[in-house]
């Protein structure tokens, strides 16, 4: 058994003696009403029977051993809570034999009688109020719902629809119950940032937020005011160590036993509440349910490039139905015209001037012999104080005034040989420069084969294949995901690097000194590009 240092025991011998009875006691921290999983922990109190008043107190977790009872009992000694002062008690009353024993063996240097009581009146009533406090607290979440919203939220979180859908590609789902008629769901995460969803409970919510946000971007009280301004219910993900605070970590990489998810509400005139109650948890509940289904079921065609249109209705089985309600019809669908809206709100588009250069009418051919076969391809970033350096040491095409957002200037990077890099170089600027950096889909409809085809379009309207990748390569889908997330920090800005070293020992990682030309772009979509999916043809050619 632990014992107190002779020094320790000699410094409490110190303190004055009074005549008093202290109660102590440790209790799990939660209401015997309450039925959760969630451990709460246990209260240690120590308190003055004689004087009435409460002289320690602390919480502990619940596998904490018995020394967490003596270390209150010091503080309760040397530093009680006011407006007690420091001594020594004559008698302790406690209604646990193992801690009896235990203080026993430890305290047997303080002239301290250590007794046993089956009842410990004050202890007793102060728990009995800490139980009534609880009982009155309101749960995050209604307790019948609690376990199923939780399977459901981790459901979505396994499903990870930010991979493939951006914030501004809104899903309505029809619920027409409980005075919900349609909510607009909008998913963050694919920046890497916040991951959750929006459920709003209208379309001009959901627009007057996004126009507020753009208006003030700098102003953290506006955005704060924006933000409380919504009318929506959400679900966002969390890591459960609080004390993790590390910036550069990514939510998307740690396990799922250290994921916590977190419902709530959010209103004009409500403000944030992070509490649901039955109706919302049964409107959240059968929100997230048909999401999930209608991302199983259209995963494939939620991938492409071009926001698709789509419908699906569901039966959502209720957990207690209510009368002779079992079953609820929901319908959900893509809102492809709401995306287009919201991504010209945020100036996603090129100018319209420059839409109209890139109609399908202009479109020739596509030509794949600018960029030599040999050539080491990447997609990355680079970072904007190497930026800096790129701009004063190569070859440098601007394409505009870039804003310094994110971790840097997405960028193709071509490393081949120094002779065919000034070819290369030569050439783009002998047709007016590079105009835009575009991946648009293509297929092998022999083999049934889909690719992503990364297209460089130069000034005169011409296009150059500059890679060919598997829609389902997996290197390729993750480096498409941070091009995507980073053209979106740089307002679709974006650049081709085209670098030289590619036999010596800079192969693959050319550096500073092996960069020969920076061309600065506009990042386009295949609906921006308007070419539609190119087919490869016998002459094993995309046309």
């Amino acid at each position: 058994m632990t014992s107190f240092n002779r020094s320790t025991s000699r410094r409490l011998k110190k303190l004055t003696q009074i005549p008093s009875v202290w109660e102590g006691d440790r209790r799990p921290l939660s209401s015997p009403n309450q039925h959760s999983d969630e451990e709460k922990g246990e209260c240690i109190l120590w308190v003055d029977y004689s004087q009435g008043v409460v002289r320690g107190m602390d919480v502990v977790a619940s596998d904490i051993g018995p020394e967490a009872i003596v270390r209150t009992l010091m503080q309760a000694m040397e530093h009680p809570h006011s407006p007690a002062r420091p001594a020594r008690p004559q008698r302790i009353v406690v209604k646990d034999r193992e801690i009896q024993f235990y203080l026993r063996g430890v305290l047997q240097d303080l002239d301290i009688a250590i007794d046993y009581a089956p009842e410990l009146p004050l202890i007793d009533e102060l728990f009995r109020g800490f139980a009534d406090i609880l009982d009155s607290q309101t749960p995050d979440l209604p307790p019948q719902y609690a376990q199923i919203l939780r399977e459901k939220a981790f459901a979505i979180w396994q499903a990870a629809p930010w991979e493939f859908l951006e914030e501004q590609q809104i899903l309505s789902i029809e619920i027409n119950k409980w005075d919900v008629g349609t909510l607009y769901a909008s998913v963050m995460g694919m920046l890497g940032m916040e991951y959750g969803i929006l459920f709003y409970r209208s379309e001009e919510s959901l627009k007057q937020f996004r126009a507020a946000v753009l208006t003030d971007q700098e102003s953290t009280e506006h955005l704060e005011e924006a933000f409380l301004k919504q009318d929506c219910l959400f679900l966002t993900f969390e890591s459960s160590d609080e004390t993790d605070e590390d910036e550069e970590s990514d939510l998307a990489d740690l396990p799922l036993s250290e994921i916590d998810p977190t419902f709530g509400n959010i209103h004009p005139l409500e403000g944030l509440r992070s509490v649901l109650y039955d109706e919302e948890a049964l409107v959240i509940l059968v929100a997230i349910e048909s999401l999930i289904r209608f991302i199983r079921d259209h995963r494939r065609q939620l991938h492409e490039d071009i926001f698709p249109p789509l419908s699906r209705r569901y039966r959502i089985s209720l957990p207690q139905p209510e009368e002779s309600t079992k079953s609820l019809p929901v319908t959900v669908s893509t809102m492809p015209q709401l995306a287009a809206q919201l991504e010209e709100m945020a100036g996603f588009d090129v100018d319209d001037e420059e839409s109209e250069n890139l109609d399908s009418p202009n479109f020739q051919s596509l030509q794949d012999d600018l960029i030599p076969e040999d050539s080491f391809l990447s997609l990355g970033v680079v970072s904007w104080e190497m930026l800096e350096s790129l701009r004063k040491g190569v070859s440098y095409h601007p394409a505009g005034e870039i804003k310094q957002v994110g971790d840097g200037l997405p960028v193709i990077l071509i490393q081949t040989s120094r002779p065919k890099a000034k070819t290369v170089i030569e050439r783009i600027e002998a047709i007016g420069g590079l105009r835009a950096i575009c991946f648009n889909p293509g297929a092998d409809p022999f083999d049934g084969d889909r690719y992503d085809l990364g297209l460089l379009q130069t000034q005169n309207g011409e296009l150059f294949l500059f890679g060919e990748f598997l829609d389902e390569d997996p290197i390729h889908v993750e480096a498409r995901k941070k091009w995507n997330q980073r053209c979106k920090n740089t307002k679709g800005y974006c650049g081709l690097i085209i670098a030289k070293g590619l036999t010596g020992a800079s192969r693959g990682n050319p550096q500073l000194r092996d960069m020969m030309a920076l061309f600065e772009a506009r990042s386009l979509s295949p609906k921006d590009l308007g070419i539609g999916t190119l087919q490869l043809m016998p002459q094993l050619k995309f046309e």
